[in-house]
């Protein structure tokens, strides 16, 4: 068998990650030049995930779908509460959630947020303003623990927004979700 049947196998055997990986890559291309992911790839991803749960897996797809979803939402809305994230991030946490379901939208985001970490510092450090970082994470942090209405919290976010190194965490959602595909077997 040659390669590229071999491939069009494995990709055909698991076309929904793959599917997912391709929407994950477009969403990152997409947030990288306009820092932010749009409705028109988020909604149909979300429901799209709703359809292919139910229609290969029935009455339990339902319920598997619709608390991946719900996971991907609550992993993230906390932070876009706050300002910290845009609403289409959050969607295409939960379009992943509405294809791969909890646990596999759980790990994804686990990945996601370490690689997301790693490319804040090295943002950080490429631009060689540590301290200015450093001194807005603790205040945030100060906020946080301080204030604690989301309101509040989220109107002081969107007035200290254009002082912010600002990481379209579209692109960490896709490498870190496609990295835990790959390092589980997911993609083959």
């Amino acid at each position: 068998m040659s390669d590229a049947s071999t491939w069009g196998s494995v990709i055909a055997e698991h076309w929904p990650i793959w599917l997912v990986t391709v929407v994950l890559i477009v969403a990152a291309v997409i947030d990288g030049y306009q820092l932010r992911v749009p409705n028109w790839l988020t909604f149909p991803f979300v429901i799209s995930g709703w359809i292919y749960s139910v229609a290969f897996y029935g009455g339990e797809g339902l319920g598997w779908t619709l608390v991946g979803t719900a996971v991907g939402l609550g992993l993230l809305l906390p932070a876009y509460a706050i300002g910290g994230m845009g609403a289409g991030d959050v969607k295409l946490m939960a379009g992943v959630g509405a294809w791969v379901w909890g646990t596999a939208t759980f790990y994804a985001f686990c990945y996601s947020t370490i690689i997301g970490a790693v490319i804040a510092v090295g943002m950080v450090l490429f631009r060689n303003s540590w301290r200015k970082h450093r001194d807005q994470f603790w205040g945030i942090l100060t906020e946080i623990l301080t204030i604690r209405d989301p309101n509040e919290l989220s109107a002081i976010a969107a007035e200290r927004k254009s002082s912010m190194l600002l990481l379209p965490y579209g692109i960490p959602i896709a490498i870190g979700t496609i990295a835990y595909f790959a390092t589980t077997g997911m993609l083959i």
